[in-house]
């Protein structure tokens, strides 16, 4: 199982692979939507993909718009993980698909919580 983190920043994209590296994931990386798109096209179908709105290039609202116009790729779980908090962006990416909607700053286990939410890790049993 493996995540796709797309977003701009190298510094966010290190985060959060460290957050769903120790989540069990392996992980590419994109940094921006037209490059996610294009490992998508080339194959490389991950189980989820973390995505920023603002990037350059295509930003992550555009690249939701166009995985969910594919029906090869309606089983990827898309999670927005982005600065923009206004309700109405919110509504907006959850409408063209996302299924969960993280605002940055965030904390790892909040990253793991609606990654537990969505089924796609389990969270360690307290000892």
């Amino acid at each position: 199982m493996y995540a796709l983190i797309i977003d701009d920043s190298r510094a966010m994209r290190s985060i959060l692979r460290r957050i769903v590296t120790d989540l069990g994931f392996e992980t590419l990386e994109a940094g921006d939507g037209q490059e996610a798109l294009d490992h998508l096209e080339a194959g490389r179908i991950p189980t989820l993909c973390l995505i920023d709105w603002n990037m350059p290039v295509m930003d992550g609202y555009t690249f939701i718009t166009r995985v969910r116009a594919n029906p090869e790729w309606r089983d990827i779980t898309l999670m927005m993980v982005t600065t923009e908090s206004e309700h109405g962006q919110i509504v907006r990416a959850l409408a063209a698909g996302a299924h969960e909607y993280v605002i940055k700053p965030f904390t790892p286990d909040a990253i793991a919580d609606k990654l537990e939410m969505l089924g796609l890790v389990a969270k360690p049993v307290p000892a």
